[in-house]
């Protein structure tokens, strides 16, 4: 299967021409839960070469929860730094599993990883990444930011500031940034648009708080929307279909309007 099979219908340009994509680690996992849904990962990548044959420079941090999270095992026996140096290898399985499917549809990718795995990822360095991405390939990045205690959002903030990404694409399993929890609160409302501020005074938390802080001191907006129920909001993001929650700075997100969940 080529890059230019299941191409969306309609041209158009992109609206970024230098995007950083954040893949939660469930949006590899089946509907069960856990685990890498290959089927999955290939839809992933179906979308993700129609960007790129767009002419769109397309980074990729992934997470790895859909394997291992480090903070839950904490209380099961396994230190936190420990735990999440696994999570971090967790993300390796997802960013390898996400190069091989690109790989098949003819794009090229590379893999860098903080902590590197020698003869399977190559190290994080970013002048070579942002070669990379000017060459037309796709750069994945895992093992977020290296650190323990920093989660892969913090990475895919850091990873965009980095590469001089135009907005940080936050793939997730809900609609966009909510007043409340979606998943326990009914009456809870999504936000078109959210101000840098009010993410962190109202501890808004579909990305956490320090990635929202580095957001805001680089001007980097964020977009943060459902990739979990269709793998093509990737590309309709990118074309700059309105969608998802939009969290810029407080002169751009002047007169949002809420809508309550489920809303057309």
């Amino acid at each position: 299967m080529s890059a230019r099979q299941g191409r969306a219908k309609g041209e158009g340009k992109p609206a970024y021409k230098r995007a950083l994509l954040k893949l939660t680690g469930q949006a590899f996992a089946s509907e069960a839960g856990g685990g890498i849904d290959l089927e999955r990962v290939e839809e992933l990548a179906a979308a993700i070469a129609r960007v790129v044959e767009r002419g769109v420079e397309l980074a990729i941090v992934v997470g790895g929860g859909n394997l291992f999270k480090g903070a839950p095992a904490e209380g099961q026996g396994i230190d936190r730094v420990t735990g999440d140096y696994v999570g971090m290898l967790a993300t390796c399985m997802n960013g390898l599993c996400l190069q091989a499917a690109l790989e098949a549809l003819g794009v090229e990718v590379r893999l860098q990883s903080a902590p590197e795995v020698v003869g399977v990822t190559e190290p994080v360095v970013l002048r070579r990444a942002r070669e990379h991405l000017s060459k037309g390939r796709v750069v994945i990045f895992a093992g977020g930011t290296g650190n323990p205690f920093f989660t892969t959002d913090t990475g895919a903030a850091l990873r965009a500031v980095q590469i001089g990404a135009e907005v940080l694409l936050k793939g997730t399993d809900v609609e966009g940034v909510y007043s409340g929890d979606p998943h326990r609160e009914a009456g809870a409302q999504l936000l078109e648009r959210v101000t840098y501020d009010q993410a962190l005074s109202q501890g808004l938390r579909v990305m956490d708080l320090t990635a929202f802080s580095l957001a805001k001191e680089s001007a980097l907006p964020i977009v943060v929307f459902d990739v979990q129920s269709a793998a093509e909001n990737i590309e309709r993001v990118i074309m700059g279909e309105k969608m998802g929650t939009l969290v810029c700075a407080e002169e751009e997100g002047k007169g949002k309007r809420r809508r309550k969940k489920g809303e057309q």
